[in-house]
């Protein structure tokens, strides 16, 4: 199949590492895995439950496809809401075979009745199903083929006890260092068989804000005005980078549009904090879990505010990113 034939669709699967030698970054969490990997194929037994949590964009979801493929294992994957009713998982449990997984997203926000049958899938490889209603009312046991939950979240203090503790193998996914994030970036360029200067990678790396999703698609946004110029163009250089940065209005911390009204809402309108997330949220027309999931992490990783128990305060950092003078 040609280059110009290939779906982005098809892109973004082959953006996905396969394999654990593959897998750019996280080299604690992948030496860990590769030793229970290793060993519970030598048992010739399934893999513990597993649990990853961390920001959104790390690579939760393709670690959980890397394990499955370690273990040689098929992988099926459901995200939480879509199970509404207990009948829902129960149908894709018991069409599970010996050594599948499930791979559940956002397992924080499994409905509660559902997730207690989890506990003894999970457990005991089984699930009671109630049919029928009052004096008619059968419970039905259904016994299950040994499998591995993979379990992803951003918010792992939103899972509960009883269902944390089933999860052998828990770990966090972290931020990317700037050179893991280039490496990631030389990766997607060979994927997409478009050449990139070793400084724009760089420059990429820098306003990625330590995640591999946004690296990739800077890169796409990047090439495309590589390309609007000069359509022959098949090289990304530092000017084509920095210009189309700008003009995508992230700057050189990775900071973007929504991160900036949040800083200067809390510093020109709140003074710099202490201030309520519901009123932060309110004031920049903001949804408060995008707020709290996807901008705060790196804000407070970064040290441009700290969370205080009278609210989210800007830090020195923040003003002087920001160019207004810090008054402490």
């Amino acid at each position: 199949m040609e280059n110009n034939d290939i779906t982005l669709q098809e892109y973004d699967l082959s953006l996905r590492p396969k394999r654990l030698n593959e897998y750019i970054g996280q080299e604690a969490i992948k030496e860990m895995l590769n030793v229970f990997i290793t060993s519970a194929l030598t048992r010739e037994e399934t893999l513990d439950h597993v649990l990853l949590y961390g920001p959104p964009g790390l690579g939760k979801t393709t670690l959980a496809h890397i394990i499955a493929n370690e273990m040689n294992s098929h992988i099926y994957s459901i995200t939480a809401p879509s199970l509404d009713r207990v009948g829902d998982l129960v149908a894709i449990l018991s069409n599970l075979d010996e050594g599948d997984f499930l791979f559940i997203d956002e397992i924080h926000r499994l409905p509660r009745v559902v997730e207690e049958v989890l506990y003894s899938a999970m457990e005991d490889y089984v699930v009671n199903v109630v049919v029928g209603k009052d004096a008619t009312a059968n419970t039905i046991k259904i016994v299950l083929p040994p499998f591995t939950l993979i379990g992803a979240t951003t918010r792992c203090g939103d899972i509960t006890a009883p269902l944390r503790d089933r999860f052998g193998i828990v770990h966090q996914i972290n931020y990317y260092p700037a050179g893991e994030i280039v490496e990631i970036v030389k990766r997607t360029s060979k994927v997409f068989n478009f050449d990139i200067d070793e400084d724009a990678a760089w420059e990429i790396a820098k306003r990625s804000r330590g995640t591999p999703r946004i690296a990739n698609r800077l890169f796409r946004r990047v090439r495309d005005f590589a390309q609007f110029d000069e359509p022959d163009c098949q090289k990304i250089t530092f000017g084509v980078t920095a210009t189309a940065l700008t003009k995508l209005n992230i700057d050189e911390a990775g900071l973007n549009e929504t991160d900036h009204r949040y800083l200067l809402m809390m510093i020109e309108k709140f003074n710099g904090g202490p201030v309520g997330l519901n009123t932060l949220g309110a004031a920049i027309s903001e949804d408060l879990t995008t707020l709290e999931d996807v901008y705060e992490p790196y804000l407070l990783q970064e040290g441009f505010i700290i969370r205080t128990p009278r609210g989210r305060v800007a830090t020195r950092k923040a003003y002087q990113h920001l160019g207004i003078d810090y008054e402490g």
